[in-house]
């Protein structure tokens, strides 16, 4: 099966300011995977390149097969972008914004209104969009790029300034896609949102992939200073390193029935980035 998405030696920059720098990556259909970095770190750059609204001065880059600079109408009809620019009519209600893509799109308006609910605006839909919030905006725009089913959904900080009731409707909302085979191509700074929904993860900063890999995988690799946390029934907190003695006290704890809870303490993404940038995901 061919890959969904391909960047090979992917070079970009906007003057003398290199923004996406020698990016190789292949996605297989039907994978979720999440660009993880900070704002500026070039992942919004790397949406627009993917998704023919800029081209790279080298490299390529493939999408369901087709090479980017030469994407035509066909080729989008199987894409959806979400991103804060995605431009809605602001004069209409939100209902009649999705009608119009649908007809646009060729799709079944019939999904309208249950789109509408799943990202909770079922009792707005005949507001007028200039009255939503930013956040309601935002799920008129998911709910737009999810109209015609597409084979590879962009997700530009698609929950950025949500509630966490309608940010996890989405989540669903996304786990249901995947499973029937679309693919996601997910940024964010939210590592709990990344580490949660993405089945490869991509550590991005300053236009460079400084790694990637399944959340376990990055976990064990930068797991350098094993170490368990232990609450005592007393509620006391204990931190100790893993270490062949320690192992004993631990042991001996258990044997005393001292102990309330353990849990081991894998790096996060946080803690991930931090150790190789220097600088946290904000």
């Amino acid at each position: 099966m061919s890959a969904a998405i391909t960047m090979s030696n992917i070079h970009k920059s906007f003057g003398p300011k290199k923004v996406i720098n020698d990016v190789s990556i292949s996605i297989e259909p039907g994978e979720l995977i999440g660009f993880l970095g900070p704002s500026g770190a070039g992942k919004t750059t790397t949406i627009k390149l993917l998704t023919g609204q800029l081209k790279q001065e080298s490299g390529t880059a493939t999408i369901l097969g087709k090479d980017t600079k030469t994407l035509n109408h066909e080729c989008y009809r199987q894409i959806g972008i979400v991103s804060d620019n995605s431009g809605l009519y602001e004069n209409i209600n939100a209902y009649d914004n999705l009608l119009v893509f649908a007809k646009i799109l060729n799709t079944d308006k019939g999904k309208i209104p249950r789109l509408l609910e799943r990202v909770g605006l079922k009792n707005d839909m005949k507001k007028q969009v200039k009255k939503f919030s930013r956040g309601m905006k935002q799920r008129l725009v998911l709910a737009r790029a999810l109209l015609h089913n597409p084979k590879i959904l962009f997700l530009d900080e698609p929950t950025s300034g949500l509630d966490p009731s309608t940010t996890i409707e989405i989540h669903k909302l996304m786990m249901e896609m995947k499973e029937g085979g679309t693919t996601f191509f997910l940024t964010t700074h939210d590592m709990t949102e990344a580490s949660k929904l993405c089945d490869r993860i991509v550590l991005f900063n300053e236009g460079v992939i400084l790694d990637m890999g399944t959340m376990d995988e990055l976990s064990l690799r930068y797991n350098t200073e094993k170490r368990v946390k232990i609450m005592l029934k007393t509620k006391e907190t204990i931190e100790l390193p893993l270490t062949p003695e320690n192992s004993q006290k631990i042991s001996d704890l258990i044997a005393a029935d001292d102990v309330l809870t353990m849990h081991t303490q894998e790096p996060t993404l946080e803690t991930i980035f931090l150790k190789l940038t220097g600088r946290g995901l904000q």
